[in-house]
């Protein structure tokens, strides 16, 4: 990914969600978190949520904050869908990529329940298919974290491990790279 001069750059926060309507580039770090980037190409709109626990508890769902509410990927993900919608933007007009979702911590890949990482990878799949989103690439899992660089303008994701110097971009579930 060459780098664009003067364009503005966003660096996603855990927890933080951003929806967008001009070319930019966001970037985060992901561990056992996830981070869903969405481009709906044909309006040049596109987001970034970097949600880190799996389910928004029933008892607090009323209680929080929007900001609070975003950390956890089932409230993130069915917020993105929401603003789409309110532009009129079809989930089957939006390219979804999906990443994160490690086990970063040794205590974690010796567990015998599902980690966080886990929990939060499966739990983003099932929230994007119920919405109507269909996974166009992903990289989920392994023991490191990632830095990830999504260009909004070219829908591009650039992958870096933490522990590792090569950069790829995502893999397609076709099998190409995207």
């Amino acid at each position: 990914m060459a780098p664009d001069i003067g364009l503005a750059e966003i660096y996603v926060q855990p927890g933080e969600s951003h929806l967008i309507t001009e070319p930019m580039i966001f970037r985060t770090v992901l561990g056992s978190c996830v981070g869903v980037a969405f481009l709906a190409r044909a309006r040049g709109i596109a987001a970034l949520c970097h949600p880190m626990l799996p389910q928004l508890p029933a008892q607090r769902r009323n209680r929080l904050e929007l900001q609070d509410a975003r950390r956890y990927v089932d409230f993130a993900i069915q917020d993105i869908a929401r603003q789409f919608d309110a532009y009129g933007i079809r989930p089957g007009d939006v390219e979804v990529k999906l990443f994160g979702g490690a086990d970063v911590l040794p205590i974690a890949r010796h567990a015998t329940r599902s980690t966080v990482g886990t929990l939060n990878s499966e739990m983003a799949e099932r929230v994007l298919r119920e919405e109507g989103f269909v996974i166009a690439a992903s990289s989920l899992g392994g023991t490191s974290g990632i830095r990830l660089e999504f260009h909004t303008g070219t829908g591009e994701v650039r992958l870096r491990r933490l522990n590792h110097a090569e950069e790829t971009p995502a893999t397609q579930r076709n099998g190409s790279k995207g």
